[in-house]
């Protein structure tokens, strides 16, 4: 399993079989190296309907014949938009020829600014990855909670992929007591130093989430982590 990250909140997972696309936002998006139509993947999944996360969705499905995955609300609006879409639900887990889906809850928001208003996009989520025999946590967009100890529990994670920016999401410490609740062997941080209001000192959260015992491993754009 290869796991790349494409900037801010976008990873792409590398199987023996399929590849997969996370929240690409790569349009717009200052740190992207990549564009859209750089993009070869078999599935593509959003973890809720902000433009920073659902970004090229739509565009990458339709161009790579990809399967959208995420909670009813986004994949109909994606599936509106001509892509494939497979809708889930929080909780709810589906099996998929890469592996599993399951979705956490993730407190945040979702919806969509467009020409014809604000669309409402459902519940945010963060997204339970099962593949080639390991668990990837991408916490999405959220703040801390207590039931992060839950996930942990119920599903040993291998690699989490967590907010630390700020303003809009966890900070560096609510991100490492997310690390200290979610017990992962492996941590990447993610949305962060994107754009002004999340700022933050990458370095500081490795300190501070290091204490927990896991591996921290920051990224930069283009970088890859292979396990």
């Amino acid at each position: 399993m290869k796991l790349t990250f494409l900037s801010h909140s976008c990873f792409l997972i590398e199987t023996a079989d399929h590849t997969l696309i996370i929240d690409p936002f790569l349009t717009g998006n200052p740190k992207a190296q990549v564009s859209a139509d750089d993009i070869k993947c078999d599935y593509v999944l959003v973890t809720h309907g902000h433009g920073d996360h659902i970004g090229d969705a739509v565009a990458i499905a339709k161009q790579n014949d990809a399967t959208i995955i995420g909670n009813y609300e986004v994949a109909t609006y994606c599936g509106k938009k001509g892509a494939n879409a497979h809708p889930m639900h929080i909780g709810g887990s589906w099996n998929f020829p890469f592996g599993k889906v399951k979705l956490t809850i993730a407190h945040h928001g979702s919806g969509l600014d467009t020409d014809d208003g604000f669309i409402y996009l459902g519940n945010p989520t963060g997204m339970l990855i099962f593949v080639e025999g390991k668990t990837i946590f991408h916490a999405g967009d959220t703040g801390l909670f207590l039931d992060m100890k839950l996930i942990g529990e119920l599903h040993p994670i291998d690699v989490a992929i967590l907010p630390i920016g700020d303003n809009f999401t966890m900070g560096i410490d609510d991100a490492a007591k997310a690390v200290e609740f979610l017990n992962p062997k492996v941590v990447i941080p993610m949305h962060y130093n994107t754009f002004g209001f999340i700022e933050v000192d990458d370095q500081e959260f490795k300190q501070k989430a290091s204490a927990s015992g896991a591996e921290v491993n920051i990224l930069e754009v283009g970088q890859s982590y292979e396990n």
